[in-house]
């Protein structure tokens, strides 16, 4: 293990020889300055990762050079610790303020400079894991894209970043609503505190709102203990509310009184829970026609409404797919272990070709596939499970991994030709094909069709 590297500063050579010999004692590499401009010149590209520092210094004193090393990159800056013969509380104080880890009086008690070296070191150390793991959910969340629609996104997330207003997200199943979700909040100031996920359309109505608000115990079936909901377990940050528009209205008037008042009342207690929430939204609805069939609260629409987005359908934006491809190839093949693959320019034309239905996800699920599968280095058309979708009839099905994948592909194009036929109308297509028009509804949002296709 490489030793850790601190430096010792003090215009008095006996003191930095006394500190010099006990920390190397303790396995620690010391160097050694006797002012400040000495330590300042010492600093730059020597990894010290801890300094002690004298604060009566020739030239520059202790206090500048604690404010210099402040300025310095966090994972080059190292923690400091401000000793002194001439202690007071408001040097010490002071000395904090400027962001020194702790104030050590001379004499020095070695035990006690032990300890604050350790503890010192151990904070530098979670502070950089901290940044690392930041820099992980940034590249985790990172909005991939140069088209002007996906430009035009990251510089709405830029000037909207700083804020807490509330946002709702628009676009189709699969175009990425949770990335963009993820993102606000990881630029937003309540970065560091829970974001807590709703998928509105996963939870059973009779379920939901106990989900969101919790309950109290014995007042549902099987309820044999108090249960924390959803909003209190992101209070201080982030809710995101997945498909809100197939939230009961029920359910939808009780999430209006939550966020007006900021409190709310657990499924059968007797006393209000206080929060303080951001609340995300996302659908892939048309909430205003949602709201003239008497399915979405116009109130509700918009108290969420405050900051609108739209994520466009991988179709709109084609020019993106073979940095997307080629991202989730980078992905997958670190994930799984293998080695890097390349697509080929035939590859890349039959992505392009592709009317992508199911949208991102769809191409992040095929490039997957092809990871799992094809142990080739160079990725041709024909390993593309959609190599035939602009091929000749006899190969139209080539595309397709899944019998499952057939069938929703001919349900898909036999909808939108009924729609076609009705200029539109989903009331009178359900007739034709003999469904309910909220199942129509259903299968349209399963199968990736926008209420305009």
């Amino acid at each position: 293990m490489t030793p850790r590297r601190i430096l010792v500063v003090d215009d008095e050579q006996d003191i930095r020889q006394s500190l010099s010999g006990v920390l190397e004692d303790e396995g620690y590499l010391v160097k050694t300055a006797e002012s400040g401009e000495a330590c300042l010149s010492a600093l730059p590209g020597a990894d010290f990762e801890l300094v002690l520092l004298d604060i009566w210094l020739p030239g520059i004193d202790g206090m500048e050079v604690l404010a210099r090393i402040q300025e310095m990159p966090v994972g080059e800056r190292p923690e400091v610790v401000v000793i002194s013969g001439h202690g007071s509380i408001e040097a010490a104080v002071r000395a904090t303020k400027l962001g020194a880890f702790d104030f050590l009086e001379k004499p020095l008690s070695i035990g006690k400079v032990l300890v604050v070296v350790k503890n010192a070191l151990s904070r530098r150390a979670l502070e950089i894991e901290n940044t690392r793991l930041k820099g992980d959910t940034s590249a985790r969340y990172r909005i991939i894209g140069e088209s002007v629609p996906m430009k035009a996104l990251r510089q709405q997330l830029s000037l909207m970043a700083g804020t807490n207003g509330r946002v709702l997200i628009y676009g189709e199943s699969g175009t990425g609503k949770e990335l963009v979700a993820h993102a606000i909040h990881a630029m937003s100031p309540r970065s560091g505190q829970p974001f807590v996920e709703v998928n509105c359309a996963a939870i059973p109505e009779e379920l939901i709102e106990s989900e969101m608000f919790g309950h109290a115990r014995g007042s549902l079936a099987g309820a044999k203990e108090d249960k924390i909901g959803k909003f209190q377990k992101a209070d201080g940050g982030t809710l995101f509310l997945d498909e809100v528009g197939d939230m009961s209205l029920r359910t939808q008037a009780k999430v209006l009184r939550s966020l007006e008042e900021q409190r709310f009342e657990p499924v059968g207690a007797a006393e209000w829970v206080q929060v303080d929430v951001r609340v995300i939204a996302s659908t892939n609805k048309n909430l205003e026609e949602e709201i003239d069939r008497g399915n979405f609260r116009e109130d509700l629409f918009y108290r969420l409404n405050v900051i609108p987005f739209f994520v466009p359908p991988l179709r709109d934006r084609k020019e993106d797919i073979p940095l997307l491809a080629d991202h989730f190839l980078a992905e997958f093949t670190t994930s799984y272990g293998r080695r890097p693959k390349e697509l080929t320019a035939e590859a890349y034309r039959v992505l392009a070709e592709y009317h992508w239905p199911g949208n991102v996800r769809e191409l992040k699920n095929l490039i997957e596939r092809i990871v799992i599968l094809n142990p080739q280095v160079r990725v041709d058309a024909r390993h593309i499970p959609l190599a035939g979708s602009r091929k000749p009839a006899d190969r139209t099905l080539d595309r397709f991994g899944s019998l499952q994948e057939v069938r929703e592909a001919a349900e898909r194009e036999y909808i939108l030709k009924k729609l076609e036929e009705t200029n539109g109308n989903v009331s009178r297509t359900a007739e034709l094909l003999g469904l309910e028009r909220s199942n129509l509804y259903r299968k349209m949002r399963t199968l990736g069709i926008g209420p305009k296709e």
